[in-house]
């Protein structure tokens, strides 16, 4: 009997990774997408978009921000929020010639393409989805999910 729990506790041991590693599968991630690879209008009316400026991916305030948007990836998921990098000046992306950041920015832009805040530090997931709860479509997205 002894032998037989043994062999059993054996392959759960065995078998747990894997089906762990299934259901962590089915959990949507928070994209973050380097500016370089990402056209603007392939995410018109589908995401809201924050990106986040820096001359060097070495910028304390360009870590944090990432930190602080991985930490509240949940509340950023339920507003379809997507995040756009670009710590390459020298690469000239289409977000920097539109944007035009100085140093370290972070911004927002609704589903619309409007730009919906601009800030120069660091900002927190709470005050972000504050942000984003207060544009008009995110209330009606809320008030159709009730429905």
């Amino acid at each position: 009997m002894k032998k037989c729990l043994c062999a059993l506790a054996a392959c759960l041991s065995l078998a747990l990774p894997v089906f762990a590693q299934e259901a962590t599968e089915d959990i949507p991630e928070l994209a973050f997408l380097e500016a370089a690879d990402v056209i603007a209008e392939e995410f018109l009316w589908q995401a809201r978009l924050i990106v986040v400026f820096a001359d060097s991916p070495l910028d304390p305030r360009f870590a944090d921000q990432l930190s602080k948007l991985e930490d509240g990836a949940e509340a950023l998921l339920e507003r379809d929020v997507v995040v756009i990098t670009d710590a390459d000046p020298a690469g000239a992306s289409e977000w920097r010639e539109e944007l035009r950041p100085r140093g370290f920015m972070m911004v927002l832009i609704g589903k619309d393409g409007v730009i919906r805040l601009r800030k120069p530090f660091a900002w927190d997931v709470r005050e972000i989805s504050r942000s984003i709860d207060k544009i008009p479509l995110r209330q009606q997205e809320v008030r159709d999910r009730r429905e």
